[in-house]
């Protein structure tokens, strides 16, 4: 069956915190081809030249977009940032092949179970569907993605630059993820093996609540603080962590275990499937998802009604479908 257009829809705000327009990177997950088959392949589409790293891990650097990087997706499979290649002769070189063929070998097992992973560099956001190409690359491949195999918990990941440093917004988009999330979920189908092993957990009720409280609009370093006492964790479907790191960092070090996050002025939409297998199924479809999240957060009426209606639904005896009564506010 040949996909249906999906028109890319843009968010309330255009403009990034340096007033400059917004741009969005992508991780697309993807299985059953090889880093160097899809680093030669994006090289076509994008120009760049190709670079090897390992046998795991390709750059295309000077891309038209930027820098792209295909790798396997475990830190065992690679050198570590500052490792250097020894470069004399003897026992010290022969350990240090030993271990690039151990790293190699480790890559070619894991890659049975380990999703290979293609980090785009940031794009416009009406620049997206141009990746719409690396997407149909991937599937001429063979690429393999969430729906072709029970234990692929893979995910496509958008990381949306961010409008404004004002707390005010940024919790906005907090509260209508949390809002959303249930009516999201519901349209995506999430996989059982991505929900199984916690990549994508939904927030605690409790912090929900507090969130969704109209009188909570603590300022950022409250903000922060709260959010990691709730969420020390990466795995959320909207990890706010690398945002935090970015906005005050010392505050986010104090709390957090050395090399957890990267500073970065972006949310991490983690919740999307990377269905790369199904011809239905975009990137586009996806974005547009999360445009309707920023288009709640730009109404404060709305929020301000959801909030308490979505814990009356919560903490009732037979809660119903939030996924089904959000659908109301959302059609205003």
């Amino acid at each position: 069956m040949k996909p249906a257009a999906t028109k890319l829809r843009l968010p309330p705000r255009k403009l990034n915190y340096e007033g400059k327009g917004r741009r969005v990177g992508v991780e697309l997950e993807f299985a059953a081809v090889a880093a160097a088959k899809v680093a030669t392949r994006v090289s076509g589409l994008y120009g760049g030249k190709v670079e090897r790293d390992d046998a795991h891990r390709y750059r295309i650097e000077n891309s038209k977009f930027g820098r792209f990087v295909v790798e396997l997706d475990s830190q065992y499979a690679h050198r570590q940032p500052g490792d250097s290649v020894y470069q004399g002769t003897g026992f010290a070189a022969i350990v240090d092949g030993f271990r690039d063929s151990m790293r190699t070998l480790y890559g070619d097992l894991s890659s049975l179970v380990v999703p290979y992973e293609v980090v785009c560099p940031p794009v416009a956001f009406d620049e997206l569907v141009e990746l719409e190409n690396l997407l149909k690359a991937l599937r001429e491949e063979g690429a393999q993605g969430t729906n072709d195999n029970l234990l692929h918990a893979f995910g496509a990941q958008f990381n949306p630059e961010i409008a404004t440093r004002d707390p005010h917004w940024i919790l906005s988009v907090l509260k209508a993820d949390i809002l959303l999330s249930n009516w999201l979920r519901s349209i995506m189908s999430i996989a059982f093996a991505r929900r199984l092993l916690s990549f994508v957990d939904p927030f605690p009720a409790a912090y929900a609540y507090k969130v969704l409280d109209p009188d909570y609009w603590p300022d950022t370093a409250n903000l922060i603080d709260d959010y990691i006492d709730y969420n020390p964790t990466r795995n959320r479907e909207l990890d706010l962590l690398p945002l935090f790191m970015w906005l005050d960092e010392k505050r986010v070090r104090a709390r957090l275990a050395p090399g957890l996050v990267r500073p970065r002025p972006t949310f991490h939409c983690r919740l999307p499937n990377a269905n790369i297998g199904e011809p239905m199924w975009s990137l586009t479809l996806e974005w547009n998802r999360w445009v309707v999240v920023e288009r709640l957060a730009d109404k404060p009426e709305l929020l301000a009604e959801m909030g308490p209606a979505y814990i009356a639904n919560a903490q009732s005896f037979l809660p119903g479908d939030w996924a089904m009564m959000c659908t109301e506010w959302l059609v205003v």
